[in-house]
């Protein structure tokens, strides 16, 4: 590594440089995105120590390997076999303090609107030291006295960050329908191939979600039994077809052009989403055979014999869990989230017809003002003019995502018996979660049609 690298990552870590790397194919970053991706970094490692907490395997193999492995628990002061710094408490613990460390830059970052403020300067640099604050905050919160009060409290303060982040989710998800659909529509009053790309991406995603809706009547549900999925998978694909009557009925026409079938389709394949989930997701059902023998009955034979390799299901499907969280908490920081959960959208005279219209970056007005080269990856500055995202919104939504991440990973309700390994087993609590939030996601979407004909005189824009 170069003397001229190693000082750029001096000044990264103790100073207000951003961040890059050394390797000087890698393509330019502009500040802002640096800026995000450390702090996705430094919730990514607070994430991965949780799942080591909460996992027996790696318990186990410590005891095994690790020498004089009691003696070095007992110096630290966390138990005999270091049963303090294992299972839900502790991971209650070290998530208190990231959602605390988030927190507290979720106060600091308030109304800033200019990058050259001290305090935006905190917020893009000395990363060194933010480390040694949330490693300190982690620390800390094991020496709380009164553990047990602490616990009860902090347990339903996480359970009602978790639901709020997840309605965040569910927000953004029918903005992006209504934004996605208003957007080609534009296109369509210009060109006719926006018209065909709306009508077949719209097919698709029926085609997929009443495809879903077959497979797990076929899969989850059997003639005798399996009441509650039977209901479930009804009841939701009623919904479905009753969100899409609605979008094109005359009324919401009238009241909303822009309305059609491509936004509940969007919904519709989410909704069947989260209700297959919601099934795997639900305690298994036995009966008695003709032998006197349990049996698992509702659920796909072969998904019986995926379970049987638990490390390897428990690894791919936390890694898959933990990837959509990271990228929703990205997504949802932009600036066009946070203008979103506030009401306010684009005109449609402003409105360019894109196929990737989801991905035009924040702030491309400015982002070559200024370009710093280092001997390794470029750093583009695109925030000389301003922000290009509002800093208190993103820390906020990673405190939210900070109690999310805690409930998952302890079952949410079900935390005295949660370990990694059993990840996937299902549990009554994640299943309701689940199924609460496919209908929260249709009510929500529903309001966005009905809302101008139960208040016509007021203004909605979606």
């Amino acid at each position: 590594m170069s003397a001229p690298c190693c000082a750029g990552q001096l000044a990264c870590c103790c100073g207000t440089a951003a961040c890059a790397l050394c390797c000087k194919c890698c393509p330019k970053i502009k500040q802002s995105t640096s800026t995000r991706f450390m702090y996705a970094l430094y919730f990514i490692l607070v994430t991965i120590i949780c799942c080591v907490m909460m996992s027996t395997t790696v318990a186990n193999e410590m005891k095994t390997h690790i020498p004089f492995y009691k003696q070095m628990c007992k110096g630290i002061q966390a138990g005999e076999m270091c049963e303090k710094l294992v299972g839900y408490s502790a991971v209650y613990k070290v998530c208190f303090g990231m959602a605390c460390f988030f927190f507290l830059f979720f106060l600091f970052t308030i109304k800033i609107d200019s990058s050259k403020s001290c305090r935006a300067y905190v917020h893009n640099g000395f990363w060194f030291i933010k480390l040694i604050l949330l490693a300190a905050m982690c620390s800390g919160a094991f020496f709380i006295p009164d553990q047990d009060t602490f616990l009860n409290a902090w347990r339903y303060v996480g359970a009602t960050g978790g639901f709020l982040f997840i309605a965040i989710q569910l927000i953004l998800l029918v903005e992006f329908a209504h934004k996605w659909n208003k957007n080609w529509t534009a296109g369509a009053n210009h060109k006719q191939m926006w018209s065909g790309l709306l009508a077949l991406v719209t097919l698709i995603l029926y085609s997929v979600a009443v495809a879903a809706l077959v497979l797990m009547a076929l899969f989850y549900t059997r003639s005798e039994g399996c009441m509650y999925n039977k209901v479930l998978i009804g009841v939701n694909g009623g919904l479905c077809l009753f969100v899409s009557l609605v979008a094109i009925s005359p009324c919401v026409q009238n009241r909303q052009p822009h309305s059609g079938l491509l936004q509940s389709g969007v919904i519709s394949c989410y909704v069947m989403y989260l209700t297959f989930s919601a099934l795997s997701s639900k305690p298994p059902e036995t009966i008695l055979d003709e032998n006197n023998q349990n049996i698992t009955i509702c659920v796909p034979e072969f998904s019986q014999g995926l379970h049987r390799d638990e490390n390897l299901v428990t690894g791919l499907g936390t890694t898959i869990l933990f990837g959509c969280i990271l990228y929703s908490c990205l997504t949802s920081t932009t600036r066009a989230s946070s203008e979103a959960l506030r009401g306010l959208y684009a005109t449609p005279e402003t409105e360019v017809a894109r196929c990737c219209f989801c991905c035009v970056p924040d702030g491309d007005g400015d982002a070559e003002e200024h370009v710093e080269k280092r001997r390794g990856q470029t750093v583009i500055y695109d925030e000389k003019k301003g922000t290009v995202y509002s800093y208190a919104y993103f820390h906020f939504v990673f405190f939210l995502a900070s109690l999310y991440v805690m409930m998952t990973v302890t079952h949410w309700f079900h935390y005295e018996s949660a370990q990694i390994e059993k990840f996937f087993t299902g549990t009554w609590s994640i299943f309701w979660i689940k199924m609460v939030s496919c209908w929260v996601c249709v009510c929500l979407y529903l309001w966005t049609l009905i809302a101008p004909l139960c208040c016509p005189t007021r203004e909605f824009s979606v």
